[in-house]
């Protein structure tokens, strides 16, 4: 049965015409393109590096859960105690969800702010790169402005399994060659 509609398939892109695939592939470069100009557009107006996030730890629950998309915005906004941020940690790529549990001011207008997830025993300087004490402004990517449960649980299946990803690209690739033209 599969390997019939394995088959089938086959046949149906080896039948295609050039000037088919060809329209095929532009079409999901479209579909790529939008997206992308989505992302910008979102990182321009929250003024955030990035607008979107996955809560990839329990280390804020009760109040975000692994799995929640964070929505962030970073418009010149005074950081205060209690505030939930997101926060650039030195050179490591993924981004921490954390409570500000201190502010110190300085002059010039800049300040250091010390972090701590709600489920977590003490603060974050363990986690601050050496020798760094506090974070600064600049590393905060935005303050937490909303949130969607659980919504980002697929994107943690798709990094946590990296073949389910490869299967679901592919998949995704060949409904796109196949997708019948409704001029045709």
């Amino acid at each position: 049965m599969v390997l019939s509609i394995v088959k089938d398939t086959i046949k149906e892109i080896a039948s295609m015409k050039f000037r088919k695939i060809l329209i095929q592939g532009a079409s999901l470069a479209m579909i790529v393109g939008s997206a992308l100009m989505i992302w910008k557009t979102l990182m321009v107006l929250t003024m955030s590096d990035s607008p979107v996030v996955v809560v990839l730890t329990g280390s804020m629950e009760p109040l975000y859960y692994r799995g929640d998309i964070l929505f962030l915005y970073n418009r010149e906004e005074k950081i205060t105690t209690g505030d939930v941020v997101v926060y650039q940690n030195g050179e490591q790529e993924i981004p921490i969800v954390h409570r500000v549990i201190a502010v110190q001011e300085k002059e010039d207008n800049e300040y250091y702010i010390l972090t701590k997830g709600d489920n977590n025993f003490s603060d974050d300087r363990g986690l601050y790169s050496p020798p760094k004490l506090w974070i600064h402004k600049k590393d905060v990517l935005g303050k937490v402005k909303g949130y969607l449960p659980y919504l980002g649980m697929v994107t943690i299946i798709l990094n946590d399994y990296p073949t389910v990803k490869y299967v679901v690209l592919g998949l995704m690739g060949l409904f796109v060659l196949i997708a019948k033209d409704p001029q045709s």
